[in-house]
């Protein structure tokens, strides 16, 4: 029988760096562009890979990584297939909640918020600037039901490449989501896990807080 590994003895110090409420912005937004582009100039794996977790009819979480694709009006963009799980999910409970995690920097931010679909015409032209295995792959997949066979999928994509030579259309069930934030919160690793954590919430008068927070 193989030895299971002392995980519960595993550490890591964080010393690299340090955040406090003079550090942050007066705009979470503005303060998570830095933190996102100090992650890109760093060289972090995925800088732009996100965690969200949605919530069902019957209140149970899930979650998965998906890529975030811009940061625009005071939102968090990414794209998925409407129908998928997520989607599903979204429909039924439009708040949801994205984590950022940078271990190269040390760093985790924490986002919630209300979520809806982009404009079509949005979604159109992120879609035509995707890759053309992309598009077909939007075509090809229906996104969390159950697959019977790989080659069924490489079928589908074959036959949509083959209806679809040059030019391939947006599918309706594919498009953008927009997180509106109503609670962000910056945390940095610190030694002796003693953390920093800046916390900024919307006020009455939808002005940003933000506090220091017990790590």
């Amino acid at each position: 029988m193989m030895k299971q590994p002392d995980i519960a003895h595993i550490r890591q110090e964080y010393s690299k760096k340090e955040l406090s409420l003079d550090d942050c912005l007066a705009d979470p937004i503005q303060q998570f562009n830095v933190w996102l582009e100090e992650a890109i100039n760093a060289k972090a794996n995925e800088p732009t890979a996100m965690n969200i977790a949605t919530v069902n009819a019957e209140g149970k979480p899930s979650a998965r990584m998906v890529l975030l694709k811009g940061v625009d009006n005071q939102q968090f963009v990414f794209y998925s297939n409407y129908d998928s799980r997520k989607g599903q999910q979204i429909d039924n409970n439009q708040y949801v909640a994205l984590t950022f995690f940078w271990p190269e920097l040390e760093r985790q931010v924490r986002i919630e918020g209300k979520i809806s679909k982009v404009a079509s015409h949005i979604s159109d032209a992120y879609f035509q600037a995707r890759p053309y295995g992309s598009r077909i792959g939007a075509w090809a997949s229906e996104q969390s039901r159950p697959l019977d066979a790989k080659s069924t999928l490489v079928k589908r994509a074959a036959f949509f490449a083959a209806k679809y030579i040059a030019s391939v259309p947006r599918p309706a069930h594919w498009g953008g989501y927009a997180i509106t934030p109503e609670r962000i919160e910056f945390w940095q690793g610190r030694p002796s896990r003693l953390h920093d954590r800046v916390a900024y919430s919307l006020n009455n008068q939808q002005i940003w807080d933000k506090v220091c927070l017990f790590p």
